[in-house]
């Protein structure tokens, strides 16, 4: 990424040049802990949310640590998110930690992170899973503005951001919102109270029984004229009293059910049209015995409201099969399994894919008459059967599935046919407005990635806030890292006795500058009153941290974050108490 056009007194370096950073290392997996012992540890992938999640794992002996505010980058599988660390924390082989090194604004380094995300995501290589190595981290070039400017940007970016922020949790308010709507609207349909109103100035000629009287006398007439066809198949003689063996309809078990509006009648699903299942996948049959490819339904294709046909796939299938399977107009579908949430969600089939059957794992059910509205039944079984379902159906180790008997039983409110049309007219009417603004809405959050986007390359290309020509050169800050740098090295390292563990002690302990401040006191100007600044050993770091938690612990320890009058956060706050 070094075809950056940098405005006058930008410089461009690599991040090795600018910050530290830790690549991140797996401890020992005996030092792992859930009881709380250690620093808190952090792998990567289920950490780069916008808060940050509960943490779930300890390391008691860490082998790579990061301060709270370091910036934490995902090196493998997802690579290019980024956070921040909420607390002095281990990091494992999928992160690596980042700190501004003096001169270079920690947040402006985070937001360019942020903004080089989308190419990062790119760079990934390795056949197992995606990962970018420690000397790519380190080559990532990063454009230095002056440390005025770095400031401004930030505040800028803080600005912009937060007023995006709050007009996309706005939108996802309304989202939801939209969601809780369409399924009120659904529940008032199917248990009558969105026809209310019509019903006081209508009064069909069929009522809702009458209507399952006939359907049952169309129940009948299908099944007699399937088998007369079985017969004369087979080359048989209609057998005496035949029409003996009719399969009487389940019966719905109206126990707890809702009261039905006046003119509306509980049934069963079976007695309202066919059921059957379908096709098994693999199953195996006789060379012999000739077949065919075709597309067919999987449970992924068959939503809560709606068919995803965007992938259908097909199967090979016997004529037979294919006549008996095929799914017609007005077919309600019902998945069998799967998560148990997702039992029995389904739509209607409306001959999207021509010559297309369904597997075993999704059930159809097919109307005896014309008179009854497929939408309705489904709708109803999207709402007051999710729950109807979840309760009924059996759960195994790994799945929750429903079985024909239980669909068979399941209740379905029957209105009268003219009620049913005015329902439907009323749902199609309203759903469409609703789906309106759902679509407007998706839309705007789409947008809202790009301006974000847009946002972050306007503040790293030097378009976000002015210039100003007496910011000193962001070439001196580059000067001033390199010669502290130097100044460091040049120091001789202190070696530890293998043999006796170093005791560190620091200039002056943090209770007594605290005691001696008595009221709020900035962190970084504790720390420094302690003997602990830029250029201090770890075990110092270490002495500090372990002298903070004890006070913590011990509950003689306010901390507080201090804003200003934007609400931005300048810095933490200590304080002693007791």
């Amino acid at each position: 990424m070094s075809d950056l056009s940098l405005p006058t007194g930008w410089v461009e370096a690599t991040l090795s040049h600018v910050a530290f950073i830790e690549m991140g290392q797996s401890p020992d997996s005996r030092t792992y802990n859930t009881e709380g012992n250690g620093l808190p540890f952090f792998q990567g992938k289920a950490e780069f949310q916008a808060v940050f999640p509960e943490i779930r794992k300890w390391c008691s002996e860490p082998t790579k640590i990061v301060e709270r505010g370091d910036i934490l980058l995902s090196i493998r599988a997802p690579v290019g998110p980024t956070n921040i660390a909420p607390e002095r924390s281990c990091i494992g082989r999928g992160l690596a930690g980042v700190r501004a090194d003096v001169g270079i604004n920690q947040s402006y380094l985070f937001y360019y992170f942020r903004n080089i995300e989308p190419w990062l995501s790119k760079q990934g290589t390795g056949s197992t899973f995606s990962a970018i190595s420690g000397q790519f981290v380190r080559a990532i070039t990063v454009p230095i503005p002056p440390f005025n400017e770095q400031i401004r940007i930030v505040a800028k970016l803080e600005e912009l951001l937060t007023e995006l922020d709050a007009g996309i949790a706005e939108l996802k308010a309304a989202q939801k919102k939209l969601v809780q709507y369409r399924q009120s609207l659904l529940k008032a349909a199917v248990e009558g109270a969105l026809t209310a109103n019509w019903r006081k100035n209508n009064y069909p000629a069929e009522s809702g029984a009458q209507l399952l009287e006939r359907i049952l006398v169309g129940r009948r007439a299908q099944w007699e004229d399937k088998q007369q066809a079985k017969y004369v198949e087979q080359g048989k003689k209609v057998p005496k009293d035949w029409q003996k063996k009719y399969p009487e309809p389940v019966q719905p078990d109206a126990t707890n059910l809702p009261e039905l509006p006046e003119g509306w009648k509980w049934a069963s699903l079976d007695m309202l049209g066919e059921i059957a299942s379908g096709v098994a996948k693999g199953s195996k049959r006789n060379n012999s015995i000739v077949v065919r490819e075709v597309p067919y339904l999987r449970v992924a294709n068959v939503q809560r409201g709606y068919l995803d046909l965007a992938e259908v796939k097909s199967i090979l299938a016997t004529e037979r099969e294919i006549a008996e399977l095929t799914l017609q107009d007005g077919d309600v579908l019902f998945n069998e399994g799967g998560d148990r949430d997702k039992l029995g969600r389904g739509w209607v089939w409306r001959n999207q894919v021509a010559e297309c059957i369904h597997q075993n794992h999704v059930f159809r059910m097919r109307p005896y008459i014309e008179a009854i509205q497929s939408e309705l039944i489904s709708h109803h079984g999207n709402t007051f059967g999710k729950l109807w379902f979840q309760k009924m159906g059996k759960q195994t180790t790994n799945l929750a599935s429903i079985n024909m008997t239980m669909l068979r039983m399941f209740p379905v409110p029957v209105a009268p046919a003219a009620e049913q049309q005015e329902i439907l007219e009323q749902i199609r009417s309203q759903l469409e407005i609703l789906s309106n603004q759902e679509h407007s809405i998706e839309l705007a959050l789409k947008q809202s990635v790009g301006q974000r986007q847009n946002i972050l390359s306007a503040a790293f290309s030097g378009m976000l806030v002015p210039q100003d020509m007496n910011d000193e050169p962001a070439g001196v800050l580059l000067d001033l890292i390199r010669a502290k740098r130097a100044e460091q090295a040049q120091q001789p390292k202190l070696r530890k006795n293998k043999k006796q563990k170093e005791i560190v002690t620091l200039a002056r302990k943090l209770v007594d500058v605290l005691t001696e401040a008595v009221d709020w006191l900035p962190a970084q100007e504790a720390f420094r009153r302690c003997g602990v600044s830029d250029g201090a050993q770890t075990e110092e770091i270490e002495a500090l941290y372990a002298e903070l938690r004890t006070l913590d612990k011990n509950g003689r320890l306010l901390v507080d974050v201090f804003t200003d009058e934007q609400g931005r956060k300048i810095a933490d706050h200590l304080k002693l108490v007791g």
